[in-house]
């Protein structure tokens, strides 16, 4: 995901995060104690050739990426289901490469004929393949993401709330808004996290150097889920990742359940940002997550 990455020069870039707006501090007062809080990091894809010989053995084909990813990581956001709706069959496949890792969670996107092409209205065919699709993954489903359209304003508010009124709610979703207008205006911003907190459907927090405004630190319900996108420089980037470590535990002991952060890192992504990330969360939130790369499998 490069949306929002500043390629000028970052040198006075205020890496510090905002200010929790005020419904994520009524969404963690009214959340109730989880049993057990879960954590998620992955990446957006399991297929960097740049990982052979790092993550992966040398020699390890791409057909068998993905079971040498779960080896490492504990979920993976996946992209794969926004450009087509994969069959069952194909879903199958995918779940039986991750059956030795139990815990192992994949984070569908909807597919881009339903949030990009019909832009939410006529999709109930789609929708139902969708899920339908999706299901096969049984305990290996995680939460669902949502990415509105660059160019879907709140203009578009009807259309969004009366597709999300329709989905089943077995299976947590996240949207994802983009547009500039849904930050910029107050009225349509409150009506798009009031519209999520009301149907219990979650925000993506979306966290790019060039785009401040989709750091909004909304929590409509108390699970977040963050997609964060490195900008070019390492430094920069672990000091950013020690940020969100420091708000993320004071988000789970103020009633944070559970948490999916997936960390966009280019094309050839280093596993650095990875394992300091995974480490801090580990020793500040008292986690016992993989570090990738600790074991060459």
């Amino acid at each position: 995901m490069h949306f929002g990455r500043n390629e000028t020069d970052i040198s006075n870039f205020d890496y510090h995060l905002p200010v929790d707006a005020p419904m994520t501090k009524s969404i963690l007062r009214g959340s109730r104690p989880a049993n057990e809080f879960q954590a998620y990091v992955g990446a957006p894809k399991w297929g960097y050739k740049s990982w052979i010989g790092k993550l992966f053995p040398t020699g390890t084909k791409e057909a068998n990426f993905l079971g040498k990813y779960a080896s490492h990581f504990n979920s993976v956001e996946f992209n794969a289901t926004f450009y087509q709706i994969h069959s069952p069959e194909r879903m199958f496949a995918w779940k039986q490469m991750v059956q030795e890792v139990p815990d192992f969670k994949f984070c569908p996107k909807f597919p881009q004929s339903i949030s990009h092409i019909r832009r939410l209205r006529n999709a109930e065919t789609q929708t139902n393949e969708f899920y339908t699709s999706i299901s096969v993954l049984g305990t290996h489903l995680g939460p669902l993401f949502l990415q509105l359209p660059d160019n879907f304003s709140p203009k578009g508010f009807s259309d969004l709330k009366a597709y999300l009124i329709t989905l089943p709610t077995e299976v947590p979703v996240f949207v994802e808004a983009r547009h500039k207008n849904w930050f910029a205006d107050k009225a349509e911003r409150d009506g798009l996290f009031n519209c999520l907190r009301e149907l219990n459907i979650g925000a993506v927090i979306s966290d790019t150097s060039g785009r401040r405004d989709c750091l909004h630190m909304e929590l409509t319900i108390p699970h977040a889920f963050i997609r964060f996108v490195d900008c070019g420089n390492e430094q920069m980037d672990l000091l950013r990742l020690g940020e969100w470590v420091k708000r993320l535990k004071e988000w789970k002991e103020h009633g944070l359940q559970s948490l999916y952060f997936f960390i966009h890192a280019g094309d050839a992504p280093s596993l650095s940002l990875y394992s300091y990330f995974i480490a801090n969360l580990n020793q500040e939130l008292e986690l016992n997550i993989q570090i990738p790369g600790e074991t060459l499998n």
